[in-house]
């Protein structure tokens, strides 16, 4: 497929044409959409798998901006950066909230308030805690979220030390049971998430 036609060359594209401040900044992607293949491989995103890709992929973008390093903009001076971080997370939460897919709404808003809690009070360790919850928050957008979630979550906010692991099986034995396995792997490794740190689930 030509590169143009990718989803994260479709939301560079969205970025270039809002003619906005951002949009100076916007240089076309090298990095394959690994999240946003996971969440569209799920029976949730059935209808409409580009569209799951495109607006994951968009509050993907809008994190990377606020705590790492971005993949579609480039040069912008830290402020700017925030505004395109939040632009971002607003578009793809926006997107979603269109589909009227208000479990995902509320499950990308739960990442994005968790993240910001755990960079804020993790340092170092933010990474691993991160990765695990955009794992787990991706296979959820993909299949429905469960009970074990929802207590691996609170389990973050509390900085419990196991908050990661469970994070992390509990996706991979959801991701197992949906058939999409796979696709949650490829993601990990794609976000530094060593394998070896997913547990096999079947």
């Amino acid at each position: 497929m030509a590169s143009t036609t990718t989803p994260l060359a479709a939301l560079a594209s969205l970025l270039r044409e809002g003619e906005n401040v951002i949009s100076p900044y916007v240089r076309d992607p090298e990095a394959e959409p690994s999240l946003g293949e996971l969440a569209a491989a799920g029976p949730r995103a059935a209808e409409a798998p580009e569209e799951y890709v495109l607006l994951l992929e968009a509050i993907r973008e809008g994190y990377l901006l606020h705590y790492e390093t971005p993949r579609l903009i480039v040069g912008a001076d830290p402020d700017l950066r925030l505004l395109a971080g939040d632009y971002l997370y607003a578009l793809g939460l926006e997107r979603l909230a269109g589909r009227g897919d208000l479990e995902a709404v509320r499950e990308l808003a739960d990442l994005i308030s968790l993240s910001a809690q755990v960079h804020a009070e993790n340092g170092e360790r933010s990474a691993e805690l991160v990765s695990a919850l955009w794992l787990a928050s991706t296979v959820v957008v993909a299949t429905g979220s469960s009970d074990e979630h929802e207590r691996a979550k609170d389990s973050l906010r509390r900085g419990d030390p196991d908050a990661a692991s469970r994070l992390a099986g509990n996706a991979a034995e959801i991701a197992a049971g949906a058939g999409i396995g796979d696709a949650l792997a490829r993601a990990a490794e794609a976000i530094g998430f060593a394998a070896g740190d997913l547990p096999n689930r079947g």
